[in-house]
């Protein structure tokens, strides 16, 4: 399990950063966080994008899943069947974001070890034969924030960012009105995930924040171009 974990998910992630840090980056390991998160956050979009349109759509539809529990709260196999003719003809996979979360996380692993082990040369032999050593990596970004070690200005960046992409990803209902079940969890979990963020990770190295500010950035600006894709197919 540890070896293909290595492989699958340590390796790349050294490997892009290394790669990127000899290229792109001018030899910055911070811009080089940077750009990985970016390169991955393009290629896992499509999973993103879904997930994202997903938790809208779960939301919208939340007054037509309470009726449907309200009718059939007595026959749990006909409220159950109800809900996944609901999901389906509005096309809702309820489990999409555990599958958010289960990419998420190896990710986030990978780059909380890369730091951890270090990039040293023990750790170049992990280098993929097209990709460089580069000797001597500094962890030091912006020459202040040394990524290596917390840091609380990433740290706060990164809560807020949770902050504001979780805001974005509320259900505005047309003409306003009560907030449904489903919008006030959604609502509730944008103030507690920015809470949740910064006792994750403010023991953890703040490369592992930078990530996570970038990819919720990333996501902020994603879920900008859903919600206006729902607002002209629903009217709002």
């Amino acid at each position: 399990m540890v070896f293909l974990y290595q492989q699958i998910f340590y390796r790349p992630v050294f490997n892009a950063l290394v790669f990127l840090f000899n290229t792109a980056a001018f030899h910055s390991f911070g811009l080089a966080i940077i750009e990985t998160t970016i390169l991955i956050r393009l290629i896992l979009y499509p999973f993103f994008h879904k997930g994202a349109k997903q938790q809208m759509l779960m939301q919208r539809i939340q007054p037509q899943v309470k009726q449907i529990q309200e009718k059939h709260k007595k026959d749990m196999q006909a409220q159950s069947a109800a809900l996944m003719a609901l999901y389906k003809e509005h096309g809702v996979n309820p489990f999409s974001s555990i599958l958010l979360l289960i990419l998420q996380l190896p990710i986030m692993i990978g780059f909380y070890w890369v730091v951890r082990s270090g990039l040293t040369a023990s750790q170049f032999t992990n280098l993929y034969s097209f990709v460089a050593s580069p000797g001597v990596v500094s962890t030091m970004f912006l020459h202040v924030i040394n990524l290596a070690s917390a840091n609380w200005i990433v740290l706060i960046a990164a809560a807020a960012s949770q902050f504001f992409q979780a805001r974005l990803a509320i259900w505005r209902q047309p003409g306003g009105g009560p907030l449904s079940q489903a919008q006030k969890i959604a609502s509730q979990m944008s103030y507690i995930a920015p809470v949740m963020t910064i006792v994750i990770f403010y023991t953890l190295p703040s490369a592992v924040a930078l990530y996570w500010f970038v990819s919720s950035v990333f996501s902020m600006v994603q879920q900008y171009f859903v919600n206006r894709h729902l607002k002209m197919k629903y009217g709002n």
